[in-house]
């Protein structure tokens, strides 16, 4: 899966948010969509490759996927019908769209910047 590639957890270097940098996160039923937004400050998104990962209480982190520096995005092969991964570089902001939400999908979802 490209997604190992592109975001190895070795090279994650910081996990965004910190809040109230994450906006977006709420109760959604199944079958209901979601964006959540990471801004980041201090750093170009145009320097660097932010993923989205998530993490539910009786599983291990996630590649959820990932907005390259260079304008690639990525996506976990299992979701990647169900995601959207867009990134506003001149706002400092990446969003993260997961529609028809299902019960396996509650989780912790973080943006994390990767080292190149």
């Amino acid at each position: 899966m490209a997604l190992l590639f592109l975001c190895p957890f070795s090279m994650i270097a910081d996990v965004f948010p910190r809040l109230p940098s994450r906006s977006g996160g709420r109760l959604k039923r199944p079958g209901e969509t979601i964006q959540l937004t990471c801004a980041v400050s201090g750093i170009s998104l145009s320097s660097y490759t932010v993923c989205w990962v998530n993490q539910s209480p009786r599983k291990e982190l996630e590649r959820t996927g990932s907005a390259g520096y260079d304008g690639a995005v990525y996506y976990n092969s299992a979701l990647k019908n169900r995601l959207t991964i867009l990134r506003d570089t001149s706002k400092g902001q990446v969003f993260l769209q997961v529609r028809d939400l299902k019960p396996e999908d509650s989780a912790v979802y973080s943006c994390a910047r990767v080292t190149q």
